[in-house]
């Protein structure tokens, strides 16, 4: 635990459970209201132009021209998102990344992809805290519509996640993986 004294975002970020009654986390809801607002621009834009300059305004980086994303999009918090060049996200998909989202160059991302860094503990008395793992999805990934990825989990490059799996544990390269759980199916 690093301390009252850290950012609630940088203490998700580095993976630190954090109860609901936070004295903090009112700024979870505002910082997601944001959000919120430039979502409704985005996801009524339809030039990729556009559409990359408010996900750059979401995410607080640049999103390069090589990347498309097809609204509509969700994404809750928006700022531990990273996205590499030639990116494509289809439509419908979900982030959650308040625990870290990294998608390396070469990704795809077929529609209604669930990326969820974020979860909550299984014992009813600790349900009201939220939990965090980072999401890597490595280069040349292809992630299949409806799949889901769950907090902490990497993707390996080349892997693919099969139409919809729910993805609980990493992915080895150059793999197929699909179930749920998501198990491998084969090598590539």
């Amino acid at each position: 635990m690093d301390g009252p004294h850290t950012d609630i975002f940088q203490r998700l970020l580095n993976g630190e459970a954090v109860r609901f009654n936070d004295p903090d986390y009112f700024m979870i809801s505002n910082a997601c209201n944001e959000t919120r607002k430039l979502l409704g621009q985005l996801n009524a834009a339809s030039d990729p132009g556009e559409i990359r300059n408010l996900i750059g305004k979401i995410t607080r980086s640049e999103v390069d021209a090589t990347t498309m994303v097809f609204p509509p999009f969700q994404i809750n918090y928006g700022r531990n998102t990273k996205i590499g060049k030639s990116v494509f996200i289809n439509f419908d998909c979900t982030f959650l990344d308040l625990g870290g989202i990294t998608i390396d160059d070469n990704v795809m991302l077929a529609p209604k992809v669930n990326l969820l860094s974020e979860g909550h503990p299984v014992t009813a008395n600790d349900r009201q805290t939220l939990t965090t793992g980072r999401i890597h999805i490595k280069r040349n990934a292809w992630i299949g519509a409806s799949a889901t990825i769950l907090q902490g989990v990497t993707i390996g490059e080349n892997a693919v996640v099969a139409a919809g799996a729910v993805v609980s544990k990493d992915v080895p390269a150059n793999t197929v993986v699909g179930g749920v759980p998501a198990k491998v199916i084969k090598s590539l």
